[in-house]
Protein backbone atom coordinates (compact mmCIF):
# COMPACT_ATOMS: atom_id res chain seq x y z
CA UNK A 1 0.00 0.00 0.00
CA UNK A 2 1.29 3.64 -0.85
CA UNK A 3 0.31 6.77 0.54
CA UNK A 4 0.86 10.45 -0.45
CA UNK A 5 2.67 12.40 1.05
CA UNK A 6 3.48 16.19 0.21
CA UNK A 7 1.76 19.14 -2.65
CA UNK A 8 4.04 21.58 -3.77
CA UNK A 9 2.04 24.42 -5.40
CA UNK A 10 4.02 25.93 -8.54
CA UNK A 11 3.37 29.62 -8.60
CA UNK A 12 4.17 31.79 -11.49
CA UNK A 13 6.22 34.58 -10.79
CA UNK A 14 7.49 37.66 -13.40
CA UNK A 15 10.27 39.18 -10.80
CA UNK A 16 12.90 37.83 -9.14
CA UNK A 17 13.22 40.97 -6.89
CA UNK A 18 9.68 41.26 -6.31
CA UNK A 19 9.33 37.89 -5.60
CA UNK A 20 12.05 37.50 -3.04
CA UNK A 21 10.65 40.70 -1.42
CA UNK A 22 7.30 38.88 -1.06
CA UNK A 23 7.84 35.36 -0.36
CA UNK A 24 11.41 35.60 1.51
CA UNK A 25 11.44 39.27 3.04
CA UNK A 26 7.50 39.22 4.00
CA UNK A 27 6.30 36.07 4.31
CA UNK A 28 9.66 34.67 5.81
CA UNK A 29 10.37 31.89 4.07
CA UNK A 30 13.52 30.58 3.05
CA UNK A 31 15.73 30.12 -0.50
CA UNK A 32 16.02 26.40 -0.62
CA UNK A 33 17.19 26.45 -4.45
CA UNK A 34 17.41 28.09 -7.51
CA UNK A 35 17.97 26.85 -10.90
CA UNK A 36 18.35 28.47 -14.45
CA UNK A 37 19.66 26.88 -17.71
CA UNK A 38 21.52 29.71 -18.31
CA UNK A 39 22.19 33.08 -17.57
CA UNK A 40 18.98 35.53 -18.44
CA UNK A 41 16.99 32.56 -18.84
CA UNK A 42 13.57 32.04 -16.66
CA UNK A 43 14.32 31.47 -12.82
CA UNK A 44 12.83 28.22 -11.05
CA UNK A 45 13.21 28.43 -7.51
CA UNK A 46 12.16 26.35 -4.57
CA UNK A 47 11.63 28.26 -1.64
CA UNK A 48 10.38 26.70 2.27
CA UNK A 49 8.74 27.57 5.56
CA UNK A 50 8.24 24.94 8.49
CA UNK A 51 6.62 22.24 6.28
CA UNK A 52 5.12 24.01 3.70
CA UNK A 53 7.33 24.32 0.44
CA UNK A 54 6.24 26.12 -3.09
CA UNK A 55 8.16 25.93 -6.00
CA UNK A 56 8.47 30.28 -8.14
CA UNK A 57 8.41 29.91 -11.49
CA UNK A 58 9.18 32.52 -14.62
CA UNK A 59 9.17 29.62 -16.83
CA UNK A 60 6.01 30.84 -19.22
CA UNK A 61 4.50 27.12 -19.77
CA UNK A 62 4.73 25.86 -15.76
CA UNK A 63 1.59 27.47 -14.98
CA UNK A 64 -0.83 30.26 -15.01
CA UNK A 65 -1.02 33.67 -12.98
CA UNK A 66 -3.49 34.60 -11.26
CA UNK A 67 -3.42 30.97 -9.25
CA UNK A 68 -4.71 30.42 -5.54
CA UNK A 69 -3.54 28.09 -2.88
CA UNK A 70 -4.39 27.59 1.05
CA UNK A 71 -1.79 27.27 4.16
CA UNK A 72 -2.62 26.07 7.48
CA UNK A 73 -1.12 28.32 9.83
CA UNK A 74 -0.87 27.42 13.45
CA UNK A 75 -1.32 30.73 14.69
CA UNK A 76 -2.68 32.87 12.36
CA UNK A 77 -3.52 35.64 14.71
CA UNK A 78 0.63 35.95 15.77
CA UNK A 79 1.54 35.93 12.16
CA UNK A 80 -0.88 38.27 11.05
CA UNK A 81 0.62 40.86 13.69
CA UNK A 82 3.68 39.70 12.32
CA UNK A 83 3.45 41.11 8.78
CA UNK A 84 1.80 44.25 9.88
CA UNK A 85 4.79 45.23 11.85
CA UNK A 86 6.80 44.56 8.42
CA UNK A 87 4.61 47.41 7.42
CA UNK A 88 4.77 45.78 3.30
CA UNK A 89 4.17 48.62 1.39
CA UNK A 90 0.90 46.66 -1.56
CA UNK A 91 -0.63 44.73 1.46
CA UNK A 92 -2.05 45.81 5.14
CA UNK A 93 -4.44 41.82 5.25
CA UNK A 94 -7.15 41.35 7.53
CA UNK A 95 -8.36 38.01 9.65
CA UNK A 96 -12.04 36.88 8.63
CA UNK A 97 -14.15 34.63 10.69
CA UNK A 98 -15.70 32.21 8.03
CA UNK A 99 -19.21 29.96 8.85
CA UNK A 100 -16.98 27.25 8.10
CA UNK A 101 -15.46 28.12 11.94
CA UNK A 102 -12.00 29.06 10.75
CA UNK A 103 -10.22 32.35 10.78
CA UNK A 104 -8.30 33.48 7.09
CA UNK A 105 -5.96 35.71 5.94
CA UNK A 106 -6.05 36.40 2.87
CA UNK A 107 -3.04 37.57 0.49
CA UNK A 108 -2.52 38.35 -2.94
CA UNK A 109 1.45 37.99 -4.60
CA UNK A 110 2.53 40.71 -6.60
CA UNK A 111 1.71 38.37 -9.66
CA UNK A 112 -2.06 38.19 -8.95
CA UNK A 113 -1.62 34.47 -7.13
CA UNK A 114 -3.67 34.54 -3.87
CA UNK A 115 -3.23 32.89 -1.05
CA UNK A 116 -5.52 31.74 1.90
CA UNK A 117 -4.18 31.47 5.24
CA UNK A 118 -6.39 29.71 7.28
CA UNK A 119 -6.55 28.34 11.06
CA UNK A 120 -9.56 25.90 12.39
CA UNK A 121 -10.60 26.66 15.72
CA UNK A 122 -9.92 23.71 17.99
Amino acid sequence: MFTFNQVIPIVRIFDEKKAKEFYVDYLGFQIDWEHRFETNLPLYIQISRDTIVIHLTEHHGDCCPGSAFRMGVSDIKSFHKQLLEKEYNYLRPAIERTPWNSNEMRLIDPFGNRITLFHYDE
